[in-house]
């Protein structure tokens, strides 16, 4: 299955990253295809609606070598990651009761919501069954998507905690999104890491990395959710005060406007008058400044990482692609 580069000095298997990231998504498919014809119609819709897998692409870049070639384990665990993020999409679209996602009709939605949360606590089950046939540090590995899992599931709990809470900090809404997002993204450049075997003083640069990554990754999901059409989102737009959901560009709005939180308390208020009051008093720009402080701290630690230039670019463009939303 792998295109394999000898490595006679530590005995492991390598594949370039372009093609270590195609054996990902068409290994993340035949996973999705080949399920228990039980949960295989649920399995297939997902897998027709693919991402940009850019936690995947974060972990194999942060596993290559100074040759740029990562471990075959990284490709095992790439889709592991996936699978993780899969089963919180699809468990998240059954809080929310959102009907589209990437574009397309959402689980929950088409097949209903029980048949969809079993569906999301296989793929939970089927991302650590991946992770457990990983050779390298397999014992790190393990722990690592444990405890990350729990981080996640702890900032979906914060979030759904703080349904409707419109005096929610700015403070308190950072704390739950490095769990709910971040956590994620923070396991992915951590994990590659791992596998690459860098050393345990710069690992923890990598855990940083992928922390300020998934920060930035959901502050500019927040706002698209303002400022996008459904088209470009790939998702129901303009949802997240439907749905309870206190994010950054709206605390703003709401510190800035006093009167516009007293309305919302009330319940009579629209989204659209919602939308328009976040981007009259500024709520997009300071959620955008705030994103180019975790980018700059993140950028200043790929400067810093004791790696090749080849490898600090691939990493940058991860940063920028993830940043990309907020320009």
């Amino acid at each position: 299955m792998f295109t394999m580069i000898n490595n006679t000095t530590t005995n492991k298997e390598f594949v370039s990253l372009s093609s270590g990231f195609n054996k990902v998504k068409e290994g993340l498919s035949s996973t999705l295809l080949s399920s228990p014809s039980i949960v295989r119609s649920l399995t297939q819709h997902l897998s027709a609606t693919g991402g940009k897998m850019i936690r995947a692409k974060s972990l194999l870049a942060c596993s290559m070598n100074n040759q740029g070639h990562i471990p075959k384990d990284a490709i095992r665990l790439a889709i592991a990651i996936e699978l993780l993020h899969l089963a919180t999409l699809v468990h998240d679209d059954v809080i929310d009761n959102a009907k589209t996602r990437r574009g397309s009709i959402t689980l929950q939605k088409k097949f209903g919501k029980q048949p969809a949360v079993i569906c999301g606590d296989y793929l939970f089950c089927l991302s650590l069954q991946i992770a457990a046939e990983i050779t390298v540090n397999r014992d790190r590995v393990e722990i690592l998507l444990t405890n990350y899992m729990s981080r996640i599931c702890l900032g979906e709990l914060m979030q759904n905690i703080n349904h409707k809470n419109y005096d929610l900090t700015t403070r308190s809404y950072l704390r739950i999104i490095s769990g709910k997002t971040a956590a994620l993204f923070e396991a992915a450049f951590y994990a590659g890491a791992v596998l690459c075997d860098i050393p345990k003083n710069e690992i923890g640069k990598y855990s940083r990395l992928g922390h300020y990554v998934g920060m930035i990754f959901q502050l500019s999901d927040d706002c698209i959710d303002y400022e996008a059409s459904q088209e470009k989102a790939r998702k129901t737009v303009l949802s997240d005060f439907e749905q309870g959901v206190i994010t950054l560009p709206l605390i703003y709005a709401f510190k800035s406007e006093p009167k516009l939180k007293s309305k919302a308390k009330s319940g009579k208020i629209t989204k659209d008058e919602i939308r328009l009051a976040v981007l009259k008093c500024g709520g997009l720009e300071y959620t955008k400044s705030v994103s180019k402080k975790y980018y700059q701290k993140a950028f200043d630690i790929i400067d810093r990482l004791n790696e090749d230039s080849y490898k600090k670019e691939t990493l940058k463009g991860i940063l920028d692609k993830a940043h990309k939303g907020l320009k």
